[in-house]
């Protein structure tokens, strides 16, 4: 049985990087551009990826039935400690799987699913290929699948607000960069992750940006209003440059009928 490479970050993650202004507005912002796309509850949702269910857990509040895979135990301990505050009706539509992304196929018994969603997971793998592969076999004929990657044409930013100014024009040709949590993370781009999704029988929707302010800036938790700051990233997220410039970037997708 592999180590759980994630334990020593469940707690950076959740109580750190979710509970931030910048994490309270990852949330809202995807939520919301969720709901154009998603089917009405009680539509099967499979999060893949969904760690401590920041995403899911909103989802199941409106009568979604959510399943969050991830592979560690720690952070699905954390997800499990997040429900035991929530009313039984919504703990009976939360299912927690412990498995890779690339075999969800077979940690869900095969079902295909009206929306599979998979955030923020992308960065933190070699190559793309395998795990998107799986996405697309994990999502039902006419069902939604949602992608939020590490927008790769934006990597010079974080490096030249640091006035780290050699990092920042190496970053213009980088595929990758670590992290602010000390992880090394690689980028992708929507034009890379569309053809992805098409080769796995999923045609592109829609794309929106996710964090551009919110990301350069350090936003102190106290006395800034999160719904001000995340009303103004939602605008942006669907406004050109705007979007463009985001630091992560969220791809939908449909996935075709059967025999298409």
């Amino acid at each position: 049985m592999p180590s759980d490479a994630w334990a020593a970050l469940a707690n950076p993650f959740v109580e750190g990087a979710y509970a931030s202004v910048k994490g309270q507005v990852r949330t809202y912002v995807l939520h919301a551009q969720l709901l154009r796309h998603l089917p009405e509850p009680p539509a099967s949702v499979l999060d893949v990826g969904g760690g401590a269910a920041h995403q899911s857990l909103p989802l199941a509040r409106l009568g979604y039935d959510v399943t969050v895979l991830d592979p560690s135990a720690a952070m699905l301990a954390k997800a499990e400690h997040r429900l035991k505050d929530e009313p039984d009706d919504v703990r009976r539509r939360v299912r927690l799987v412990e498995a890779p992304g690339e075999q969800a196929e077979a940690a869900t018994g095969g079902q295909r699913f009206a929306a599979v969603l998979c955030h923020g997971v992308l960065m933190y793998l070699e190559r793309p290929e395998p795990l998107v592969s799986a996405l697309c076999r994990c999502t039902a004929p006419g069902g939604v699948l949602s992608v939020m990657a590490l927008n790769a044409r934006t990597l010079a930013v974080r490096p030249a607000l640091d006035h780290r100014w050699a990092d920042a024009l190496a970053a213009f040709d980088a595929t990758g960069e670590v992290g602010v949590l000390g992880v090394d993370t690689r980028g992708d781009t929507v034009e890379g992750l569309s053809l992805l999704l098409r080769q796995g029988g999923v045609d592109p929707e829609d794309w929106y940006g996710v964090w551009l302010f919110s990301d350069w800036l350090d936003l102190p938790s106290d006395g800034t209003d999160v719904a001000a700051v995340a009303a103004v990233e939602l605008e942006a997220s669907v406004r050109d440059p705007y979007r463009q410039l985001s630091r992560v970037f969220h791809l939908i997708g449909r996935a075709r009928a059967a025999g298409l």
